[in-house]
């Protein structure tokens, strides 16, 4: 299949697989209930639960053992999108081409949103019953995700950006902003679609993870370039918004042409990555090629 139809048949898994896990908008607090769902079924392009897709695809891993994982990080991902667009945050009005969760609902119950969304990601984690069994390998998942979205991760990485916020960035700061910021959850994607192998080689799983960083980086400069080149409705969100708020981004600092040609050497480190793997992993390079010439 192309890689179009792989990432609609994830879609829907992970959208059927999300509405199981969320609670329904009917159970109390159902304002609460109704606010996450409205963020995390709001569509978009699910790169984080194709990333578990497909490297468990990579590994000959079913899709009904990946589920649970898939679900996990988009609903971290979720959680991570109301805080980032919340008034004392990016204040951001658009999110996917709708209000974003504070304008849909209030500020109140975004926050809330967001804090429920990350607790049930380790609960379905503890609990879903096709993921692999082996207790010391769930751990090892739950660290994994914890450690991803934690001060040495995706949390740590929105600090730091919002302490860079009017200042001057080497490379060097940026990249380590961004790291952590988007490459943390999008490493953690991949890692766990791996650890849901049985006995997977720690060699194999330290190249899957040095794809991911690539195609992390590769994405975060991605984004800043269609920041720059694209427009709020192709986006469906607030387009020019880091220029606005004065943010350093790998446009502003190396210009448009070599954030062009890092993306791509990126994507190009992230194919020798996966070299000697067979051909299950094509979803992973059309991924990594997916993630450089997306437009939104």
């Amino acid at each position: 299949m192309p890689l179009n139809e792989y990432l609609q048949t994830y879609k829907a898994r992970v959208e059927r697989a999300l509405d199981h896990w969320l609670p329904p908008a009917t159970t109390l607090p159902t304002r609460l209930h109704e606010a996450m769902r409205y963020s995390t079924l709001a569509g978009g392009k699910y790169i984080r639960p194709a990333l578990v897709y497909a490297t468990g695809s990579a590994l000959g891993v079913a899709y009904k053992s990946l589920d649970g994982s898939a679900c996990a990080v988009e609903i971290v991902h979720a959680y991570s999108l109301i805080h980032d667009d919340l008034p004392a945050m990016d204040d951001d009005d658009l999110r996917r081409g709708r209000p974003t969760c504070h304008k849909a609902f209030d500020e109140a119950t975004a926050i809330l949103a967001g804090d429920a969304l990350q607790s049930l990601a380790f609960h379905i984690l503890v609990h879903d019953q096709q993921m692999i069994r082996d207790t010391e390998i769930r751990l090892k998942m739950i660290d994994t995700l914890a450690l991803a979205c934690g001060s040495r991760g995706m949390a740590g990485g929105q600090a730091i950006d919002l302490d860079a916020t009017g200042k001057e960035l080497t490379l060097a700061e940026l990249e380590n902003m961004h790291i952590h910021k988007t490459g943390a959850l999008i490493r953690a994607s991949v890692i766990l679609g791996g650890l849901n192998q049985p006995g997977i080689d720690n060699a194999v799983l330290e190249k899957l993870d040095h794809y991911a960083k690539c195609i992390g980086l590769a994405f975060q400069i991605q984004d800043d370039i269609l920041d720059v080149e694209s427009d709020t409705e192709t986006l469906g969100k607030t387009q020019g918004a880091d220029a606005a708020q004065n943010k350093v981004t790998y446009p502003s600092l190396v210009g448009l042409k070599k954030a062009k040609e890092m993306a791509l050497e990126l994507h190009e480190q992230a194919l020798e990555s996966l070299a000697g793997m067979d051909d299950r992993a094509n979803q992973l390079r059309w991924l990594s090629e997916f993630i450089i010439g997306r437009r939104k």
